[in-house]
């Protein structure tokens, strides 16, 4: 450990008039070590809260092994980009076991951040510094629906010929490990033209993975973004991403509980919802208890859309009990016009319940926010079924439980 020293002056008029005006005390305090960690991790191997760990470039937890990360551990992520960009990637059949706690969540970001172990808020980074290291990508053996129907591809934010980051198999049970009360800050750095790392990935996790209070802050990409796979997740926590804060892909089958998005200007989608790319059309998520607060602000050239939800390319599931606040001209909530969107809401595979309206600042009804860009369902018309307008987020009686990301960043902001 390193030992800072600090000095402190005693003057003989405060406890005992013995004490000259140079007598001094000397005061050890411990602070966390930095360990820097790079390649690939072979053995079961724990992180500690009494080290700061650097991420320098990507290091790989290799199948068959295991890595632990203590509560309250502060993991940082060296710049870099394209093949360099820092990232931490879970392998197939590797195992994290990541379990902070609302006391001490573990907290992933970049080096640049000053923030300290022990500490909750960064002294110097705010949400508009994004794509400053990679992200968190766990990888397992569960169902994926591939185009070509292939069982197992590359991830998302990997380049070619890395030697890691396949995903997928026929596993539905798989098990990736524990992960809970993490915090993922900062990063999405792009590797390539149209392929950023994402603040937190899965790719064919199985549902013996526990994934609970997860929280993503200014991360370039997406929020997170699940690739298939049957695990479940809640209370999860998203706020100011450059692109979709939940994004569902390739057949991914699990629940999703509890969410909380907090879009600025420069986000795109809340949800952002694809289906199954092989010939099985099957796959179907469920989405539950949502809250997604847009953004208002006025447009300029680095705007993004900031809509609500797109459902697309083959979406299949049910989303119920969600609250949409706010938002400004063109904020919807939209099938779109491909790839079997339009059959499946037609034949009951995608569905929607219990769905309150804040409306956005250029919406005068729920015809306004709900948008069929085919114009080939009741998509519309049905919203006077599925979803009300209330004036205020004190009328809602559905959405997010806020109150379970007391322990975050977001929450501790003021930003719901």
């Amino acid at each position: 450990m390193k030992k800072l020293v600090y000095s402190v002056l005693f003057f003989n008029l405060l406890i005992l008039s013995s004490c000259s005006d140079d007598d001094s005390i000397t005061i050890e305090t411990e602070q966390p070590d930095n360990e820097v960690v790079s390649g690939n991790i072979t053995e079961n191997t724990v992180w500690t809260k009494d080290n700061v760990y650097t991420l320098e470039g990507k290091v790989i937890v290799d199948g068959g092994a295991t890595l632990t990360i203590e509560a309250g551990t502060l993991i940082k992520g060296a710049e870099g980009v394209e093949t360099q960009a820092s990232a931490l990637i879970i392998d197939r059949d590797a195992k994290l076991i990541a379990n902070g706690t609302a006391d001490e969540p573990i907290i992933f970001t970049s080096v640049l951040d000053e923030i300290e172990s022990g500490d909750l808020e960064s002294p110097n980074l705010t949400v508009d510094d994004r794509g400053l290291w990679g992200g968190l990508i766990i990888l397992g053996n569960a169902p994926v629906s591939l185009e070509g129907d292939v069982t197992e591809q590359l991830i998302e934010g990997i380049p070619p010929g890395s030697g890691y980051g396949l995903y997928g198999g026929d596993n539905p049970n798989d098990n990736s490990g524990s992960i809970q009360y993490i915090s993922l800050r900062h990063g999405g750095a792009n590797i390539g033209e149209g392929n950023e790392i994402n603040g937190f990935t899965t790719g064919g996790v199985g549902s013996g993975t526990h994934i609970n209070h997860i929280e993503v802050i200014a991360n370039l990409d997406d929020g997170v973004e699940f690739f298939g796979g049957t695990h479940d997740a809640s209370n999860i926590v998203v706020w100011g991403v450059g692109d979709d804060s939940v994004d569902l892909d390739q057949a991914y089958s699990g629940t999703i509980n509890n969410v909380a998005i907090v879009q600025t200007n420069v986000s795109d989608h809340g949800l952002e919802i694809d289906g199954p790319e092989g010939e099985a059309l099957t796959g179907e998520f469920t989405l539950n208890n949502v809250t997604i607060f847009s953004d208002n602000s006025v447009s300029n050239a680095n705007s993004g859309n900031r809509e609500y939800a797109q459902f697309r390319s083959n979406a299949m599931g049910s989303v119920n009990n969600v609250l949409l606040v706010g938002g400004t001209q063109g904020t919807d909530f939209t099938l779109q016009d491909n790839e079997n969107v339009i059959d499946n809401y037609n034949n009951a595979k995608l569905t929607f319940s219990n769905i309150e309206v804040v409306l956005p600042s250029s919406a005068s009804g729920l015809e306004d926010v709900f948008i069929d860009s085919s114009g080939l369902t009741s998509f519309t018309s049905d919203a006077n079924n599925f979803a009300n307008i209330i004036n205020n987020i004190d009328d809602a009686s559905v959405g997010a439980d806020l109150s379970v990301f007391e322990w975050s960043w977001t929450y501790q902001a003021a930003e719901f």
